[in-house]
Formats: C-alpha cells, structure tokens, sequence
C-alpha cells in the first residue's frame, strides 16, 4: 500500500522533510499508531463530568443513560453542525463583501451583471415604485439587496421555512421533507437549535438526531453554499471551462511567489490584481526576482483557477491540503496566507526552515508561532493584498541571499471551470445532449465526486484516484469537486487526453462535446453548484432526483464539512458511498437507520466501503437499478 501519496511530487518532498526532521502530517498520521476503538466507532463521549463514558459489552449506557446508537448519532451531530457553521461562516463573507463592493469599497466589481439580476428575480427582489412608476435599480443597488437578502436568509428563524428551499428546490424534494418535518429555517438558526438540542440530558434518541442532520443539511445547501457560490460568480465571474497548471511545479523558486490558502478567494483575487499592476512587477525585478506570482493552494486556489486564466502572474494550483507542507518545503514560497479553513497547525517550523512567511488572513485562523495576521476586512483588501505584496519582496530577498533549491518538480495540465452554465454551453444551451446519451446509455449515469483527502485507508488521494478510474472506465462520468478534485487534477484525469481511461461510451462523449471524462467543478462549496446542475436533470426528465442515475461518492472524506455535504446527499435522494468507516460502527440500529432504513424516507443512503472496486460494483449497481426503474 502506497502510504504516503499518489503524487510523485508529494513523495519527493516528503523525502525532503524527512531527512530534514521537519515534522510533517504523513509521520505524524503514523506514529499514532492504533486507535481507540471507543473513540472509532463512536462508543465514546466527554461531554459532560460524568465521563468521559465508554460504552462496552456489560455496560450499555453512559451514566446519563444515553445508549449506543444515540451516543454514536450526537457524536456525528456535533460534527455535522460545524461543519454547517464553516459554510455559513464563508456565506456571510461574501454577504458583506458583495455588499461593500456595492458600496464602491472594494476593489471588486460585479462580473456577472445577468447572474446578479436572475438572482435577485427569483428572490422577488424589484424596483421601488414611485409618482412616475417603477424605478429599476441599479446593478449597485441591486447588488446589496441581494447581499442583504443572503443575510437575512442565513438567520432565518428555524420555525419558519428558509426562502432559499422554497426557491431552489426541486417541488419533490420538499414534498418528501415536509411529510418528514425537515424543512429547515437559516442555518444560524438551526445549527443553534442542533447544538442545544445535541447537548447533555436534552436530545438523547437517535433517530430523532438523525432527522435533525437532515434538516442541518438541507439548510446548509440552501442557506449557505447556493447563495454564496452564486454571489461569488456575482463578484468574480461565473467559472467557464480553460487550461490551467496544477501540482508542485508550478512553485518556480526564482519568482517572489505568495501562496493563497483556505477556502475563500477575496485575498488571493485581490492579490491577482494587485500583482498585474506593472509597479508590484518591477519591484519584485528590483529584488532580484523573474517577476511576481500568485499561487493557489487547496479550496482558494480551487475557487481562483475556476474563474481567473493562466497567464505570466496567476500560475495555478499547487495541490489539496495534503499537499500544503510538502509545497512549504519547497522553499519556494515567500508568503503563505491562510484564510478561514484547513492550514494544519503544526507549520511554525517550516519558517526558518524553508524561509516562508506564515500570514494569518482570517479573523479564525492561528497557531502557534504564526504572529503576522492581516483579518480580512472587504474595504481594507486592496491595502491588505499590497501589505502581502510587501513581505512577500521583504522575504524574498533573504531568499534569495540563502540560495534558491529547485526541486525539478513536475506540473500537470488540467481542464477546468466545469459550471452549471458551462456545461450547458458544452452541451450547445441544453441539457438534451447529455439527457440522450444517458437514455441511450452510451454513458450510463453521473457521479459526483466530493471528497477530502485523508490517510486513514491509504496515501493522500490514492483511493480517489482508484475510484474515479474505474468509475469512467465504465462508462460513468464524474464531476468532481473539493480536495478530491485536486487528487483528479494532478492525477491528470481531468484533461482531454484522459478520455482514453474512459470505457467507449464516455470516450465517444468526450471526443463528441470536447471535455474530460472527469469535469472539474470546484470545491467542497460547489456541492450546492452540483446540486443545482441534478435539479436541472431531474426537472428535464419530470422525476424526482432519487430516481436518476446519479450518485455521489467520498472515497476519502475526513473533516466537518464533509460530513454536512454528505448528510445532505442522502436528504436529497442520493446514493452516497463514504470511506472511511464514519465513527458509527458500534452502533448497529444507527448503521441500520443510515444505510438502510432511511432509503424508504429519502430515498437516499449511505454506502461505506473501503475497497475502491467494490465501492464503483455499489455505485453501478444502484445506477442501473436507477436505470431500469425509468425504463431506459
């Protein structure tokens, strides 16, 4: 088993850290050596002074009388309501960034002036009547209506229903969650319910937890990632497909090269523009540098290289989370700044190591030994971007005086920018195209890969990578999205060349509409993008969107938000295979209610299964049930 990565630049660099003694994920991940099986199948809990309680043979309940199945759920709960407060967290941020940029006080603009107005139509927002009839606002105007509508949204009182699942989803879906009394308020709202009702001695049942995610998760999709993902095409472009460079060869040590991290992509657009300006170019020659770039690491780097070109400032992406200390040991990078999520806190000592600076852009985000934090503020960006333009040239030159180390890294092409309108523009304005080919069955259904990357069942992205190929290779397409659309990226899956993985029927469909057989759409945020692409599907074909062909899989799920992405898919009708084992296994009527029992409420479930071939055998085996249940 390949236990470090499927990425032969990780591994170099991992040998790197190494032989310098630097600490690193990947040694970390195994000198921990075997778990406590408690804690793994969710037997566990410390909520309280009682415990911390194990659950075992001769004592089946913690001292405040919880059982098993509902420890194991409100564990998982706890999980799934942070990782709704993270998308909301990022919802927010774009609320005020598109209402500040409204207000002239940010550097952005408005890209997409017909996204904006489809928006603000759906969500009734329209001209101020007056003596002279009606007065159409202005794209400003309109624009911090609809900021102000996101907010407004997001703290919907939870014994009301959320206007955004009223707007967004499929008539169906919230027949089926109405009849289950899941249909949520704002995801402020409820994760303060949920948080509440998952404490000691309150909400001790499991099936009513279980519900209770669902509800979290239907809000999470339509209070928080649609409406921020849109009001980030609102302010920086709505992605449409391009060639770009990822992997850790796009890090040219020459350059002063600032790294933008997390999962927000305000600084790293603010810097893009800042770093074209001729000026910030001839300083960094002044310093002794070939020029100055921008780079991309995880979420931010996803959402950037969906929206902005390759050209000779912004050079593309460097990896997935698991990727950020070997891109840090490269000793290429001059500053590395970190917005709201994922920057591992163990990085202090890749400073003097590998001369980085270490930039905390987020109000949330510290760790020991990291002192410079610039907190993002949309009407102080464009001053923060040239204060990160400024270290950067101050550290490059004390890189330079240590002597440049190039690692001879490779890059990777990838196609990618895969959105909703995009692939209806690939599909020449309709769905048609692609509905034909799924009922002729020259591709036989659609999976959306929706991962993160761990080390749990093996190397970072190995399993992923395994998945999507014997996915395509039977004639499946995949879109994928998160750290796992990076392992696909720089595993060269997500080019045009990679059809020829792809079994004849996708093979004909690549070559046919000029894509890859695996479309890169973004990140975690974009699974409510993906969302929205499956209710275009299921309303085409008049069904609902459990009886489609689709399915999702998270072959290398590991963090909170993960965990709310998934919970969401099985409310949403699908069939959603997870590895590794989520912490539930000690609880076999928990296990029965996700895997099984909640199919016959949603029409979705849960599929765990670590063997990557037998995973794709579930996967195709439910599509084709799908399949023959439509008659095609």
């Amino acid at each position: 088993m390949n236990n470090i990565s499927a990425h032969q630049s990780v591994i170099q660099m991992y040998e790197v850290m190494k032989k310098d003694g630097i600490t690193n994920t990947f040694d970390r991940f195994t000198a921990q050596g075997n778990r406590c099986t408690f804690c793994s199948t969710g037997l566990s809990c410390q909520l309280c002074s009682n415990g911390p309680c194990r659950l075992k043979t001769n004592t089946d309940r913690g001292v405040c009388g919880i059982d098993g199945d509902s420890m194991a759920m409100r564990n998982f709960h706890h999980l799934n309501i942070m990782g709704t407060t993270a998308y909301t967290f990022h919802a927010k941020e774009v609320a005020t960034t598109l209402k500040a940029t409204a207000e002239g006080k940010t550097p952005f603009t408005i890209k997409d002036e017909a996204k904006l107005r489809d928006f603000a139509a759906k969500l009734g927002i329209k001209g101020e009547k007056g003596l002279l009839g009606t007065k159409e606002p202005s794209v400003n105007e309109l624009a911090g209506k609809v900021a102000d509508a996101i907010l407004a949204g997001i703290h919907t009182d939870s014994d009301k229903v959320l206007n955004m699942v009223e707007i967004f989803a499929p008539e169906s879906r919230k027949k089926v969650w109405r009849e289950l009394g899941i249909m949520p308020g704002g995801p402020v709202e409820e994760a303060m319910d949920m948080a509440t009702s998952s404490m000691t001695n309150v909400d001790g049942d499991y099936v009513s937890l279980a519900l209770k995610s669902l509800r979290l998760g239907i809000t999470t999709i339509y209070g928080a990632q649609i409406p921020l993902e849109l009001g980030q095409d609102i302010l920086f472009g709505t992605p449409m497909p391009h060639e770009h460079n990822v992997d850790l060869g796009v890090i040219e040590p020459e350059y002063v090269n600032i790294a933008v991290n997390g999962h927000e992509p305000f600084i790293g657009a603010a810097l893009i523009a800042a770093a074209h300006k001729p000026g910030n170019q001839q300083k960094a020659k002044d310093a002794g540098a070939k020029g100055l770039h921008i780079i991309g690491s995880i979420e931010t780097g996803q959402e950037l290289l969906q929206r902005f070109e390759k050209d000779d400032v912004f050079v593309g992406l460097t990896g997935n989370w698991l990727s950020i200390e070997a891109a840090l040991a490269t000793g290429g990078i001059d500053v590395f700044a970190m917005d709201m999520n994922c920057s591992p806190p163990a990085l202090a000592g890749y400073q003097d190591k590998y001369n980085v600076r270490l930039v905390s852009v987020s109000k949330l985000v510290a760790m020991p030994g990291v002192d410079t934090k610039i907190p993002y503020k949309p009407e102080k960006v464009e001053a923060q971007a040239q204060e990160l333009i400024d270290l950067a040239l101050e550290n490059f030159r004390k890189r330079k005086s240590a002597g440049f180390v190039n690692h001879n890294l490779p890059t990777q092409k990838t196609v990618t920018g895969f959105s909703a309108e995009a692939c209806l523009g690939a599909l020449g304005g309709s769905l048609d195209p692609l509905l034909d080919v799924i009922k002729n069955g020259t591709i036989k259904g659609v999976v959306a890969l929706v991962s993160c990357t761990t080390l749990k069942d093996s190397g970072q992205d190995v399993n992923t990578i395994a998945i999507a190929k014997e996915l395509i290779k039977r004639d499946i397409m995949v879109i994928s999205a998160g750290c796992g659309n990076a392992a696909l990226q720089v595993g060269g899956l997500t080019t045009l060349e990679a059809k020829n993985e792809a079994g004849p029927g996708l093979k004909a469909v690549c070559e046919q509409l000029n894509i890859p057989p695996v479309l890169s759409y973004g990140t975690c945020t974009d699974t409510g993008r993906i969302i929205m692409l499956v209710t275009a599907v299921a309303d085409a074909l008049g069904v609902d969107p459990s009886q489609l062909p689709v399915a999702v899989t998270a072959p290398e799920y590991m963090e909170q938000k993960a965990t709310i992405d998934g919970v969401f898919a099985v409310a949403f009708g699908l069939y959603t295979h997870v590895a590794p084992l989520p912490p539930v296994g000690g609880a076999p009527n928990l296990v029965k209610l996700l895997t099984q029992d909640v199919e016959g409420l949603t029409g979705g479930k849960f599929a765990v299964e670590t063997d990557m071939v037998e995973a794709a055998n579930g996967i195709e085996a439910h599509i084709m049930k799908k399949r023959a249940a439509l008659g095609i």
